[in-house]
C-alpha cells in the first residue's frame, strides 16, 4: 500500500491479453485434434478467423459464416494455425431464383404512361 492505494495485479482471462509472464496457461485446443468451429472473421492475410474459448485460431481458406470441421497443424502461445477437413459454405449467398415464367413469356404488355 502506497499513499492509502492498493496495487492490484490485473491479468486478462482472455488469450492475447495483457500478461507480464510468459505463462499462457493450457490452451483449448491440441496440435493434430479437430474440432466443429464457425468462421467469425477473416485475417489481414485473408485466414478465416474462428475461437475457441476465446483462444484465436486462422484457418486457413476459410469463409466468414462458415461452419466447418478443422484440423489444427501448430499451436502457439497465443493462437493457433489450422485447416478445414470439412466445411459447409454458409457463407455463400443462396442463388437468386430463377426467373418467373410470366417475366420471360413473349407476350408480356407494356404499359403505356398516360398524359
Amino acid at each position: 500500500m502506497v499513499n492509502g492505494l492498493t496495487f492490484l495485479k490485473v491479468l486478462r482471462m482472455s488469450y492475447g491479453g495483457y500478461r507480464r509472464n510468459d505463462s499462457y496457461g493450457p490452451k483449448p485446443v491440441e496440435s493434430g485434434k479437430e474440432y466443429d468451429v464457425q468462421i467469425t472473421e477473416i485475417s489481414r492475410k485473408g485466414d478465416g478467423i474462428a475461437r475457441i474459448q476465446g483462444f484465436v485460431i486462422f484457418v486457413k481458406n476459410g469463409k466468414v459464416g462458415q461452419n466447418a470441421k478443422i484440423r489444427v497443424v501448430q499451436v502457439g502461445n497465443r493462437f493457433a494455425t489450422a485447416e478445414i477437413v470439412d466445411g459447409s459454405s454458409a457463407a455463400t449467398p443462396p442463388s437468386s431464383p430463377p426467373a418467373s415464367s410470366e417475366a420471360t413469356s413473349s407476350e408480356t404488355t407494356t404499359e403505356q404512361p398516360t398524359s
